[in-house]
């Protein structure tokens, strides 16, 4: 009886330490008394936000005349759209040390059949800690090889992979070579060579993509490799091209569009400004390298990376940004600090909002139903006390993610909590 009893206690124990995703929208909410940021660079300095059955119905200045079941008074608060991560691998991996929870690379080097959808743990303690900063959408993006495979679009409140996913197989991951090699020596200094085996490298890219295209119109016999690049070829899906270097940027964009491939897009793109014609010319968007990262060359200008934003933003570019770099999960939960950098240094703070909701929304293909404050759109969204972009005011109240109201709870606000209270309980000693 009694190692019945241990037994049961551990296995509440575990379900209470799971996460429970929020409930599916039952009432009509109202939030009163906002100040809306609708995500396109429009605010609505004092309004009301009603939705019903996951999708927003109204937005304005005025209270609606419809009665809604629910309201919340914000008093003041701010309502911004669900913040957008790209080229994410929040669920595809816990902890860097184990290898057992690393599944974000697969064996190869052109993977364009590799789904990360299927990969995505639902309820990884990373992806919990994302909502309580307003990130409630990631692209889940494969890595390592030359094609690391096709990211998917997840909502982060979820029981599953199949509950979680928005979109699936967004489009097709290239990781364009290196132009250049980096030495370090024992002294601590650190060259930049050319790379010996860059034209090899690319011409292994090139003879990829011809094969794949030489072999659609005749698929016989099957190649998983080729087939999934078919909807890249019939402008279904996107290709995402991991370039940093003026070199590389330009090399993958001409061979890029030589094909006739039509929606490209440009990430990390560090040196970016130096192709924006070349940008301009192909209308491609640009998924920035976030400024939080150090310097990768001994003379490169520290603030370079958080002017980058300004440069393509002023030259009617369409920007988001790029989460990678030093823990990048974890760090994942920085994204609109990131976006608050880029407007430190220029950019217009409604702008910076736009490249976390809409434009990454646009990018991504989901602008219909995300990314902004719009009737008929899902009601993803959420309420901080002041202005989300800065550190010391993003606290959240609410967050939902297609109406459901999810939960601001995670294993740090436990921990937090636990040891507030031994604080506290100290003093009364």
């Amino acid at each position: 009886m009694k190692k019945t009893f241990i037994l049961f206690f551990i296995s509440q124990f575990l379900v209470i330490g799971q996460q429970t995703p929020g409930t599916v929208q039952h009432e009509s909410i109202l939030i009163e008394n906002a100040v809306i940021h609708i995500g396109d660079g429009s605010i609505i300095e004092k309004g009301y936000v009603g939705f019903q059955d996951g999708k927003i119905k109204y937005v304005g200045e005025t209270k609606p005349k419809n009665k809604y079941e629910k309201s919340i008074n914000t008093n003041g608060s701010h309502l911004y759209p669900g913040l957008i991560a790209l080229n994410s691998t929040l669920g595809l991996a816990e902890i860097d040390a184990v290898r057992a929870t690393r599944d974000y690379d697969e064996i190869g080097f052109f993977l364009p059949h590799i789904s990360s959808s299927i990969a995505y743990n639902a309820e990884s303690k990373v992806v919990e800690s994302m909502r309580m900063n307003g990130v409630l959408i990631a692209q889940t993006t494969p890595r390592g090889g030359v094609i690391s495979g096709k990211s998917s679009v997840m909502q982060l409140d979820a029981w599953n992979w199949e509950d979680a996913l928005i979109l699936k197989n967004v489009g097709i991951h290239l990781n364009w070579p290196s132009p250049y090699t980096s030495k370090k020596f024992s002294s601590g200094e650190r060259t930049i060579e050319k790379n010996k085996n860059y034209i090899k490298k690319v011409k292994e890219i090139k003879d990829f993509f011809t094969s794949s295209k030489s072999y659609l119109p005749n698929p016989n016999p099957i190649n998983l490799e080729y087939e999934a690049m078919r909807n890249l070829f019939n402008g279904d899906e996107t290709i995402f091209l991991h370039a940093n270097s003026s070199k590389q940027i330009k090399d993958g964009i001409v061979f890029l569009s030589s094909l006739k491939i039509k929606n490209i897009v440009l990430v990390g793109g560090i040196y970016s400004f130096k192709q924006i014609d070349l940008l301009i010319k192909n209308k491609i968007p640009v998924v920035l390298k976030h400024p939080h990262n150090l310097p990768s060359l001994i003379d490169e200008d520290p603030k370079i990376r958080f002017r980058n934003a300004k440069k393509l933003i002023d030259s009617k570019l369409l920007v988001s940004i790029d989460v990678t770099g030093d823990m990048e999960r974890m760090n994942s939960r920085n994204l609109p600090f990131y976006a608050g950098s880029f407007s430190a240094y220029g950019v217009e703070k409604e702008s910076a909002l736009s490249m976390i909701t809409l434009n990454a929304a646009k990018i991504l293909g989901i602008s219909k139903n995300y990314g902004s404050i719009k009737v008929d759109k899902s009601a993803t969204f959420f309420i901080s006390k002041g202005d989300a972009l800065d550190m010391r005011t993003n606290i959240l109240d609410y967050a939902f993610i297609d109406g459901r109201e999810v939960s601001m709870e995670s294993h740090q606000t436990k921990l937090w909590q636990r040891y507030l209270q031994k604080i506290r309980n100290s003093k009364k000693n």
